[in-house]
This record gives C-alpha cells, structure tokens and sequence, in this order.
C-alpha cells in the first residue's frame, strides 16, 4: 500500500514552467511547538522568482488580470477572470484542502538543509508578503533535490486539518532541476511571538508594490538541518492562479507560535485576509 501511494504521488507530479508562476503563493489536532522546516513559522504566494538586485523599496510586480480575495476578482470567480485561469474552476486536484481521513503511508523522512540561506528582499504584492532568496536552502524529496526560492504567508490559514483553521501559514516554495514545485507548508498556533517573524516584520512593507532589502542574517533563526517525517503528503495545485496542478504539498505536523501582534502587523500590510477556501479532495489520497 505504502509503495503504491507513494509511487502514485511521484509519477502524478507536472513538469511546470517556473515562468507559469505567478506568485505561489509561487491544521491535525495541534502539536507541540518545534522549530520546524524553518528551524521548523499565490499571486498563491506570488511564483517562485528569480531574485533581481533588490532595491530597497524597489516597486514590486503586480498581476496585470485583477484577481484577489474580494468581489468581483475574489476566489470563487477566479476560473472566469482569465482563460489562463480556468484551471482554478475546473481542475479536479486543487489546493487548499482540509486534512482529513488521511492514510498511514509510514512516509520516508524529508531531508532539509537550511544552511547559509541567504535572503534578497521581502515584498508586498497586494496579495501576500513574500521573501525572496538569492540561495541556501533546499529539501530532497523522491530522491530528488528541490532548490528553496521563495516563502509567503497566508492569514488565516489556507489548509485546515480536520475543519480546524489556523491564524497564519507559512508556504515555503521549492523548485528542482525539471521546474517542477514542491511546496512546505507550516501552520502557526495563537502563543508568543515567532522569532522568525520578529525579524522579518521589521522590515514588512505596508504598502502594496513595495520591497524592502533583507539584511544577510535576517533567516538566520530558519537554518537548520534535519531529516524530518512527521507530515501530510498529497498532490495538488497552486493556490493562486492559475492555480497549475501537479505540486506536490507538504504539510507539516508540527507547528510554530505566533502572537496576536504579528498576525495584525501582517493583516495591516494587506488589508485583507488572504486565504483560498479549501477545494474538494475528489479522488485523491492524503498519506502521513
């Protein structure tokens, strides 16, 4: 059963276009607090990008199809805006998803190498702050290595576990050699302040179409290495358009604190929520 989910999960993975990104974006009962795939705590968070020289408060790119999270441009009329986006209505393996009546798969563990992560700047596009890296990061899965590029951020969370939502999350977007993408994805519980984002929402651009440069040790409480096999696995998509199938999410069990403080200082920078209702699980199997 293990080998036959596992190979399925493989083998249903697209070869995607990094240039197909357009921002990525590129809850199981609770665990205990641990530094998770980040010392482990779009638009779907906007597509893994390749940093250029960031400028500080340098104008970040903004979607020329107007698409968001309210009226006319909001989730639920997203397949319509753009013929590019049909996929976001029509696609039979969408992300998020509400984590339920998973499988025991007694998945491999994930081997992480956070090291040296050297970060370019932190954006805010309207639709999620997103950090860009220049290099360090990167996770094997199915053998494969998968480069970090890119992490953004999401209030409330976009996956639930069992209809239970959490107050951010975390998706930390990876590519390999063939452009497909894996995504990390860490659910944060309401506690103290992450120190992660302490630093980072120094720096947060209030402003939509502002980036701010991120000082070289500004990840420095990310890095970390760890083989690690407490997660949900399932295939899936983007979660903001065009909503491209064929990534393969991670989600970890373990999660991160974060304070009611942080969670307003984000939700100040967009004005908005910016979560994605979770899409039906039509024939997919979720393994953990």
């Amino acid at each position: 059963m293990k080998n036959k989910l596992l190979t399925t999960l493989a083998s249903s993975a697209l070869i995607l276009s990094a240039t197909a990104l357009i921002a990525s974006e590129p809850e199981q009962s609770t665990s205990k607090e641990v530094k998770a795939p980040i010392a482990t705590k779009t638009t779907p968070a906007t597509p893994p990008v390749e940093a250029k020289t960031p400028a500080d408060k340098k104008e970040a790119p903004i979607s020329t199809t107007h698409w968001g999270y309210e009226g006319a441009g909001a989730p639920e009329n997203w397949g319509k805006l753009s013929p590019k986006f049909s996929v976001c209505a029509t696609g039979r393996n969408q992300s998020p998803i509400d984590l339920k009546n998973s499988v025991d798969a007694d998945l491999p563990p994930i081997n992480f190498k956070y090291n040296m992560l050297s970060p370019a700047d932190i954006i805010n596009n309207g639709h999620t702050v997103q950090v860009n890296l220049w290099s360090g990061g990167e996770i094997t899965l199915d053998g494969e290595q998968f480069t970090l590029k890119q992490f953004n951020f999401h209030t409330p969370s976009e996956h639930t576990i069992n209809g239970k939502k959490f107050p951010l999350e975390m998706q930390l977007v990876h590519l390999n050699k063939k452009k497909e993408i894996a995504i990390v994805a860490i659910l944060f519980e309401p506690g103290k302040d992450d120190d992660l984002l302490t630093t980072l929402w120094k720096n947060i651009p209030l402003k939509a179409g502002e980036s701010h440069k991120l000082d070289a040790k500004a990840l420095k409480t990310m890095e970390f290495e760890s083989k690690l096999n407490s997660y949900y696995r399932f295939n899936g998509s983007l979660t903001t358009p065009p909503c491209t199938e064929g990534v393969r999410w991670i989600v970890m069990k373990n999660t991160r604190h974060v304070s009611q403080a942080q969670v307003l200082t984000f939700q100040k920078a967009l004005t908005h929520s910016n979560n994605r209702p979770v899409q039906a699980i039509n024939a997919r199997v979720i393994v953990e």
